[in-house]
C-alpha cells in the first residue's frame, strides 16, 4: 500500500525508524514500527486513543529514548540524540495541549524559544543580556506571528489570549524555529469549527516550507491536506498508503468502526 517502496533518485528520506519500541513497565506503547518519510512530504498518522501516535512523536523528537530499535535523520542515527539539539537539527514539534507560557508576552513566547534553541545559545546569563534584544531576531518572530494571522496580538499577554489564538501561537513559535520536519500532535484539538478551518487554512499557506507529520483524531479534517495516511493500533503500525486507500481497508474500518462519523470508503 505504501508508495515509499520505490523512491525516485530525487527523493530523500528526511526521518526513518528501524524496529522502534518503546515499553513501560512491561507495557509496549509503540511496538517494533518501522516508518520512513520522504522529505517534502505532508503525512498524517491516526488511531484511536491509546494507539502509541503521541509516544511515537515523543521518541522521533527525543523525549523518550527507545527501548529497541533506530531513529535517522537524513540517514545519520539521532537515536541518543537529545531533544533540544534535534530542534538545533530542524526537528520541532507542537503539543496535544497547547505548551505556552501565559506569563510572558506573546511575542517573547518566541523570542525565548529562538534564543534557547538558537545555534549559539550558551547560557542563561549570555541570553538575558544580549540575545534576547537582537533586532533580527525579534523581527523573524514577528514574521511567524504575521504568518498565523495574530500579529497585532504580539504585545498582549498570553494569558490573554483566546485558546485558538494561543493555538496559532504554539504553531508559531514552531514556525520561527524553522524546521525542516514539523510534527503537530493534534493541532485542532480543543478548537471550535470555525477556529478549525482557519487554522487549517494558514497550515496549508505554509506547509511547502518543511515536511509535515500531523497527528489527527478528525480524519476528514486533514484528508486532503496529507499525501501519505498511516494508522496506528495497539502500537503497531496496520496500515499505510494513499488516504483514500487507507480509509477502505477493512482492518482500519474495523478499529474505527462506531469511532468516526463520516469515515466514507472511496477509490
Amino acid at each position: 500500500m505504501s508508495r515509499l517502496s520505490g523512491l525516485s533518485m530525487t527523493e530523500r528520506i528526511i526521518i526513518e525508524t528501524k524496529g522502534v519500541t518503546k515499553r513501560f513497565d512491561g507495557f509496549t506503547a509503540v511496538d517494533s514500527v518501522n516508518y520512513r518519510v520522504v522529505e517534502g512530504q505532508s503525512v498524517g498518522i491516526i488511531g484511536p486513543n491509546g494507539a502509541g501516535k503521541t509516544t511515537f512523536f515523543n521518541l522521533l523528537t527525543g523525549m523518550f529514548p527507545p527501548s529497541e530499535g533506530k531513529i535517522s535523520f537524513f540517514g545519520e542515527d539521532i537515536t541518543g540524540t537529545a531533544p533540544h539539539k534535534r530542534t538545533v537539527l530542524g526537528i520541532v514539534r507542537t503539543f496535544q495541549l497547547v505548551s505556552v507560557f501565559d506569563s510572558l508576552k506573546v511575542l517573547d513566547n518566541l523570542v525565548l524559544a529562538n534564543v534557547r534553541h538558537g545555534r549559539h545559545y550558551s547560557s542563561k546569563f549570555r541570553f538575558m543580556l544580549s540575545d534576547a534584544r537582537q533586532k533580527d531576531t525579534n523581527e523573524a518572530c514577528l514574521e511567524s506571528l504575521r504568518m498565523m494571522g495574530i500579529e497585532d496580538e504580539a504585545n498582549l499577554m498570553t494569558a490573554e489570549l483566546s485558546y485558538g489564538s494561543k493555538r496559532k501561537l504554539e504553531i508559531a513559535i514552531a514556525l520561527s524555529l524553522k524546521p525542516k520536519i514539523l510534527l503537530l500532535d493534534e493541532p485542532f484539538s480543543g478548537l471550535r469549527d470555525g477556529e478549525i478551518v482557519e487554522v487549517l487554512s494558514l497550515i496549508r499557506k505554509v506547509r511547502n516550507q518543511f515536511t509535515l507529520i500531523i497527528i489527527e483524531h478528525k480524519i476528514s479534517r486533514i484528508i486532503d491536506l496529507v499525501e501519505r495516511l498511516s494508522v496506528m493500533h495497539e502500537g503497531r503500525l496496520i496500515a499505510e498508503g494513499r488516504p483514500g486507500d487507507v480509509l477502505c481497508d477493512p482492518m482500519v474500518r474495523e478499529v474505527y468502526f462506531g469511532k468516526e462519523d463520516g469515515l466514507v470508503c472511496s477509490v
